[in-house]
């Protein structure tokens, strides 16, 4: 069974967030399969496609897993396998897929970048958890909660510095029962070719870190769209690896946009 590892949202090979991209020719395997593999892949998340029979809603279904757990959405994860999808003649065209999130598309441009369609998640103020902010010991100027499908905090801080120098206590974060939290402040200097920041910690799902998070940014287009006054925007997440997410907000969708390198493709020796 081929495998492949793709960094996504990056033109770089070591860049952007690493996803495993398994495309299987049949029916899913067991749940505890997938799980397994994912766990000895281990990064953030690992991909499985199988293709749908043609006439329907989506072309292939999809589904993510952490190394602790599958997940409703993931962006990085449903770019590498739309890049491994397009680069290897799988599939021309739109792209949908059938996942937990609903149908969610994607398409190739002529420069080899991928657009995706996702819904754009909701946002509604909330007070600061006491828990979440003494585990990221920064000053916190507000805080909002997201979809059900994302299920994040959206914590806005003072400014970029303080988003590039945190450092969590993720042990903290972990007793903190939601996917994750995600800090974002705006760009410093807009010229430098993007205007908001953000870093994303999940450590209840297995993952301390995630360089670039694609579904957060279906929060963080309306966030930052809405204090910036455009609908196009750049961000850049990520510490010590980073990746840039376009996005555009089109009302209840957000589309994202960012490229993929193949730096991985290989044989998984162990079938189901």
């Amino acid at each position: 069974m081929r495998i492949r590892i793709v960094d996504a949202f990056t033109d770089r090979p070591f860049g952007g967030n690493p996803a495993g991209v398994l495309i299987l020719d049949g029916e899913f395997p067991a749940d505890g399969w997938l799980q397994q593999v994912a766990a000895e892949v281990n990064l953030s998340e690992t991909a499985f496609a199988r293709p749908l029979p043609p006439g329907g809603e989506a072309d292939w279904a999809l589904r993510w897993f952490t190394p602790a757990t599958e997940v409703d959405m993931c962006g990085h994860a449903t770019l590498a396998t739309a890049h491994v999808l397009a680069t290897s003649g799988l599939a021309n065209g739109l792209i949908r897929f059938g996942t937990r999130s609903g149908v969610l598309t994607a398409l190739a441009g002529d420069d080899g970048r991928i657009t995706m369609d996702f819904p754009t998640s909701s946002l509604s103020p909330v007070e600061a958890p006491a828990e979440v902010g003494r585990a990221l010991g920064a000053a916190v100027l507000s805080v909002h909660d997201t979809s059900a499908h994302i299920g994040d905090l959206v914590v806005e801080l003072a400014d970029e510095r303080a988003v590039r120098e945190l450092t969590p206590d993720h042990a903290a974060l972990r007793a903190y029962a939601r996917r994750g939290v995600i800090v974002t402040a705006a760009a410093e200097d807009p010229a430098r070719g993007y205007d908001f920041v953000s870093r994303g910690f999940f450590p209840a799902v297995g993952i301390d870190e995630d360089p670039v998070t694609g579904s957060a940014h279906t929060a963080l287009a309306p966030f930052w769209a809405a204090r910036l006054g455009r609908t196009e925007l750049v961000g850049l997440q990520g510490g010590r690896r980073t990746g840039l997410v376009a996005v555009r907000l089109a009302g209840d969708r957000t589309h994202l946009t960012g490229g993929a390198v193949t730096v991985l493709d290989g044989e998984l020796r162990t079938r189901p």
